[in-house]
């Protein structure tokens, strides 16, 4: 699946809570730290919609990665298999 394909399903799915969540690596003095961030939360599909493609097609910063979720309230999320989240491997704090 190509990344589009990925935003897609967070903004059909039928979960009420849309999230956008965006990663990222910092670089320190010392070091460099991976960021995973909610910056976007809504229950409007076409608000979504329109702030993840604004953040994509304007994404000043090309170390940054966004992903579009879509959950429900009142959920342990950890329960289910895959919930929101942004893998930072250590590939990319070297």
């Amino acid at each position: 699946m190509e990344y589009m394909d990925y935003i897609k399903i967070g903004l059909e799915g039928e979960e009420p809570l849309k999230l956008i969540l965006r990663g990222r690596v910092d670089k320190t003095k010392e070091d460099k730290v991976g960021v995973v961030e909610v910056v976007f939360a809504t229950l409007y599909k076409k608000k979504t919609e329109e702030k993840i493609n604004n953040l994509i097609n304007n994404n000043d910063d090309s170390e940054s990665y966004y992903m579009v979720y879509s959950v429900p309230f009142d959920t342990d999320l950890t329960k289910f298999a895959h919930y929101p989240s942004i893998e930072i491997g250590k590939e990319d704090l070297l």
